[in-house]
Formats: structure tokens, C-alpha cells, sequence
């Protein structure tokens, strides 16, 4: 889809266009947004901006300077965004900005909110500064990380109540079966939120390697007003301190992993440790009944009147005072 923004009277107005068409419409357009763009719209913006469109694969290269490069007096970046951060399956997806004079085109392959969110905050007059494509992309870049901000608050929240579900006490009449099969359902949860802090922290990366890109630009011999350097800085410190704070999260993220791996070891040796002194304490009753088990002719006390019970009795006593010496030694 092609979709350019007219400036008008301080807003932006979107209009979708038919690149067959082959004309601009006319008016200021400092923002085209190209989302999932056709053969024919890339071809359409290359020859209205004289620039060369990036293709997914191109996008999707890890090298910075892939990702970061001028070509043709126009600078090319390229950030890592996250789509679905609200379900269980969040994924990242490349956004390409391309700066040529005063037009932005952003080529993207997804719907992060942030730009839902931006698109319709400037098609309000006077709501933020929309003169120029570099103040968009300033504007798209605050929203992006106001996004991820909120996501790492959600998922400091959910690793706190994982906390709370791996430390707290276990109810007595709750089994042991069930107790396995909640840490199992937490070691999930764990593996979700370091999934998506995974890809929060890889995404706050690649801001802040833009933003001092477009910086160093700057101060290259390009100037900037105050007010766009102070913007290009606080996305700096904002996504800095995110990067922290996500990997402070990864960190409290791992112990509950380690700390959950460890109560169920320590389940398992419980287990363990019951069926040993099981074992134990029928040991001498097994003694018993396996010497009164041979089949050898002289035995006395096959033929006295109280030799079953005497055995009987015998097995028992052999079972019951392992169990108490066991008890008394706070093994069981």
C-alpha cells in the first residue's frame, strides 16, 4: 500500500494513490509510508524521490552498514521494530526511514502501533511538529520507544508475579503432581517474557544506533535546528536507559529460570529420597520373609504354632524402626 501525507495548515492529511497513475499529487508530501509496497509502488517512489528503495531481503541484513548508509544525497536507515507485544508471540520486523530533503519514506512489512498511534495524533492540528520529514521520523521514533517502554513496565510486572508464584509457600493440601506441573507452566512463562525482551533489547539497539547515525550526519557539515538535536538526543539517553532496564529484566529474568530449575531438582530429590528410605526400611521385613522363604526341611520354627505370627510380627517391628530412626533424623 502507497500512502502519502499532505502538510496542511499544520496536520498532516493521508491520501492513498495509485502509483499507475504516475503523478504526485499536489502539495507538500513530507511523509509516504510504503507497507507491504508492490513492485510497481517502489518503482513509483524511485522515480518521483530519484533514490533506490531498499527490498526486504536488503532490510533484513544485520551488517550496520547495511543498515545505515547515504546514497544519492539521501540517508537510509534502518531500525528492528516489534510487532505484537501484547500477545504471547510477539515478532520483529524491519522499518526502513529514508531521508531525501524534506520527504520521509518508511518502508516497512508489518503494523507497529506506534505508527497507528503517530498518523493519527498529527492529523490533529498543532499536536507535534510535522513540518518536515526528519521532524516524522523524530515523531515516529518518540512513539516507538514509548511503546517499548510500556512493554518492559508490562513485563517487569509479569516477572515480578512469576516471583512471587515460584517463592511462595506451597499450600499442604496441594500434591506434588500438581506442584511439577505449575513450575512447568512457569518455566513457560519465563521462556515468553525472555523472548520478548530479547527482542525489545535488540530493537532499542538499533534506535540507538540510528539516532547517533542521523547525529553524526548532523554534525557533519548538515544543520539542525535546537530543537531537532534535542529530540535526536533524548531518543539517544531514552533508548540507552531502556537498554538497561531491559537488561536488568533479562537478568531477574534468568534467576527465576535457575530458581525455578532448582525447586524442581529439589522436587525430584524429594522424591527420590522417599523412595530410598522406602527401599530402606523394607529391606530387613524382605531379610525376614526371604529366610522363611527357603525351602529347607529343618527349620523349627515352620513347626511351632507361633512361628507365622512371630514372623509376621517380626517383619513389622524390622519396617517400623528404619521409618522411626529416619523420622527422628528429620529425613522424612
Amino acid at each position: 500500500m502507497l500512502r502519502i501525507y499532505l502538510r496542511e495548515n499544520g496536520h498532516l492529511v493521508p491520501q492513498d494513490i495509485d502509483p499507475a497513475s504516475g503523478v504526485m499529487p499536489a502539495g507538500l508530501a513530507p511523509w509516504i509510508d510504503l507497507l507491504n509496497p508492490t513492485p510497481a509502488e517502489d518503482r513509483f517512489v524511485e522515480e518521483q524521490l530519484k533514490i533506490s528503495v531498499p527490498t526486504r531481503e536488503e532490510m533484513q541484513e544485520i551488517e550496520v552498514s547495511a543498515r545505515l548508509y547515504n546514497e544519492g544525497g539521501a540517508e537510509f536507515m534502518t531500525m528492528t521494530a516489534i510487532l505484537n507485544l501484547d500477545r504471547d508471540e510477539p515478532s520483529a520486523t524491519p522499518i526502513s526511514f529514508i531521508l531525501s530533503g524534506g520527504t520521509l519514506v518508511t518502508v516497512r512489512y508489518g503494523e507497529p502501533r506506534p505508527f497507528h498511534t503517530f498518523a493519527q495524533r498529527a492529523s490533529r492540528n498543532g499536536t507535534i511538529s510535522c513540518a518536515t520529514g526528519e521532524q516524522i521520523m523524530l515523531g515516529l521514533l518518540e512513539a516507538i520507544v514509548d511503546r517499548l517502554a510500556d512493554a518492559l513496565e508490562r513485563i517487569g510486572m509479569r516477572i515480578d508475579a512469576i516471583s512471587r508464584d515460584v517463592f511462595q509457600s506451597r499450600a499442604k493440601n496441594v500434591t506434588r503432581s500438581r506442584e511439577e506441573r505449575d513450575l512447568r507452566g512457569v518455566i513457560e512463562r519465563i521462556g515468553r517474557e525472555g523472548e520478548s525482551l530479547g527482542l525489545i533489547r535488540e530493537s532499542l539497539v538499533s534506535i540507538n544506533r540510528l539516532a547517533a547515525y542521523h547525529m553524526a550526519i548532523s554534525e557533519n557539515g548538515q544543520q539542525r535546528d535546537k530543537e531537532t538535536r534535542a529530540g535526536l538526543r533524548l531518543i539517544q539517553r531514552d533508548a540507552s536507559s531502556l537498554s538497561d532496564h531491559a537488561s536488568y529484566l533479562g537478568g531477574k529474568n534468568q534467576f527465576m529460570l535457575d530458581a525455578t530449575l532448582g525447586l524442581i531438582n529439589l522436587e525430584q530429590n524429594q522424591i527420590i529420597k522417599i523412595f530410598s528410605i522406602a527401599a530402606v526400611c523394607l529391606m530387613p521385613p524382605t531379610l525376614v520373609a526371604s529366610i522363611y522363604g527357603m525351602n529347607f526341611k529343618h527349620m523349627p520354627e515352620l513347626d511351632w504354632i507361633y512361628g507365622y505370627p512371630l514372623a509376621i510380627a517380626a517383619m513389622i517391628v524390622a519396617a517400623i524402626l528404619p521409618y522411626l530412626y529416619f523420622k527422628r533424623r528429620g529425613w522424612l
